[in-house]
């Protein structure tokens, strides 16, 4: 990538931090920021993927780093906040995508599992947003993302902690764009329907479905097919420009018309 191209994007000169950024959505949103000019820090646990998709951003000619972190925990995400400040001086964009699913009902789910879900889903976002949004407010703004999903606007079956969680996520989004809009930061979430990554092959595997099934029952939407993690990225990318610069407190719904009839 030319430094020409780079200045032409529309994320020139910002800085991500991206979790869940070793695969699927937030691979790809890392990929598509970086494109656009921003310069990454990617967070997950993954280490060896996550540090693969570092090597390939640099290779492209973006400026990425990356920290094995669990995003549940407070001293990693304090830890990975410094770490961009000392690296980038700033965190324009905030990508809380890091997220896990557990598809049973309360009566088939441990407790182990509804609070490894709920941690993951919805106490990172408080977590990391506490430690990042003090930045945002020295540096004048910023743009907060977090997935959420079309299930957490509508109930499904044998996801009870899923449901509750990305609900959650809805509600949290609109708290903190209220609680942050005089700081000049938005805070958005997207709702993706079912999308083309490993997460989804793994649903069906939990439900003990053949994956070539559950794939063809998620396509059973308006525009006939699951969405691809390129596709949610181009939202991320709207949320995170200025494209979006009067929209806050939103959850933009990226399905396919999945939630159309509902």
């Amino acid at each position: 990538m030319h430094s020409s191209e780079k200045s032409a994007g529309r994320l020139s000169g910002k800085v991500a931090l991206i979790t869940g950024g070793a695969s699927g959505i937030g691979r790809s949103t890392a990929l598509l920021f970086a494109r656009e000019g921003a310069s990454i820090i990617l967070a997950d646990l993954k280490a060896d993927a996550g540090k693969r998709v570092v090597d390939e951003l640099n290779e492209s000619g973006a400026h990425a780093i990356f920290e094995a972190i669990d995003v549940t925990n407070a001293g990693d995400c304090h830890r990975i906040v410094e770490h961009a400040i000392r690296e980038f001086g700033r965190i324009d964009i905030l990508f809380n995508n890091a997220g896990i699913i557990r598809r049973a009902t309360v009566l088939d789910l441990s407790e182990e599992d509804w609070d490894r879900v709920m941690a993951v889903n919805v106490k990172s976002i408080y977590l990391l947003s506490r430690e990042v949004i003090p930045h945002m407010q020295k540096a004048g703004g910023g743009s907060i993302i977090n997935t959420a999903s079309g299930w957490g606007l509508t109930g499904g079956a044998k996801a009870a902690v899923y449901c509750a969680s990305k609900g959650a996520v809805v509600l949290l989004t609109k708290a903190m764009a209220i609680d942050h809009g005089p700081h000049n930061i938005r805070v958005n979430c997207i709702c993706p329907g079912d999308t083309d990554t490993g997460m989804l092959r793994d649903e069906a595997k939990q439900l003990g479905e053949d994956s070539s099934h559950f794939l063809a029952e998620s396509a059973r939407r308006p525009l006939g097919r699951v969405g691809t993690p390129e596709e949610i990225a181009q939202a991320a990318l709207y949320l995170a420009s200025d494209a979006s610069s009067f929209v806050t407190g939103t959850s933009l719904v990226v399905d396919g018309g999945g939630l159309a009839g509902s």
